[in-house]
């Protein structure tokens, strides 16, 4: 694979990845019926040690930047660089939408129409990943994470590259678990997301928006079939 579409396509495919992800994450919040299992592993260990859930989500995306620098092989500064710029500009968007939301009253609805919308926002973020992975400009460190364990270990399989970067946040949600006595967080739509986020970034990639392909290459001479 390589470069398929034009610059300004994949620049479109960004932007409004970013602007929807942020949108279904904002859902999810004020739904407050669970969201990503990567936001549910920070309420964890803030309910534990106390840490600040931006600080600790800063951290695990900075940590999630380095990883994919491993996964590469090679030092690419830029992609680690845009992956850092684009959790700035995601973290103010997701303030935005969520601002909105609670205005707007969703935070009040009842019971299942929150978790309507809270699982809404899990396919609003998951249509995301599929349209800025595709673009493959810069994107969310963990998405970027599995869009490497995609196409160079896992031979294209996105439910499985999304349940491999499953992992660590479930094992620090366990570790909490332990040691605190509590599990927060985690609702209908975080279980929802660990099922199904997979298979709806697989299904937006052949129906949402076809003609933006995945603008991705894999080096041959380092990952050869």
């Amino acid at each position: 694979m390589g470069v398929k579409n034009t610059a300004a396509e994949r620049w479109i495919g960004l932007i409004s990845g970013l602007l929807l992800n942020a949108w279904g994450q904002g859902l999810c919040i004020v739904g407050a019926m669970g969201s990503g299992i990567w936001t549910a592993s920070a309420i964890n260990l803030h309910a534990w040690q106390g840490w600040h859930i931006g600080m600790i989500l800063t951290v695990t995306g900075f940590l999630s930047a380095l990883l994919n620098q491993f996964l590469l092989h090679h030092l690419d500064l830029p992609r680690f660089l845009g992956e850092i710029l684009y959790a700035v500009f995601y973290g103010s968007f997701v303030s935005l939408f969520s601002d909105f939301f609670a205005w707007l009253g969703l935070g009040s609805w009842p019971v299942v129409a929150r978790a309507v919308l809270s699982c809404l926002g899990v396919v609003s973020f998951g249509i995301a990943i599929s349209l800025y992975q595709r673009a493959n400009l810069i994107m969310h460190p963990n998405d970027d994470t599995t869009n490497l364990l995609r196409f160079y270990y896992l031979k294209g399989n996105a439910t499985l590259s999304q349940l491999v970067d499953f992992i660590p946040p479930i094992g620090l949600i366990f570790i909490s678990w332990y040691f605190s006595g509590q599990v927060l967080g985690i609702n209908i739509a975080t279980i929802f997301s660990i099922l199904f986020n997979g298979v709806i970034i697989a299904w937006a990639d052949t129906h949402i928006w076809p003609h933006l392909k995945h603008n991705f290459t894999v080096p041959t001479q380092q990952h050869a079939a």
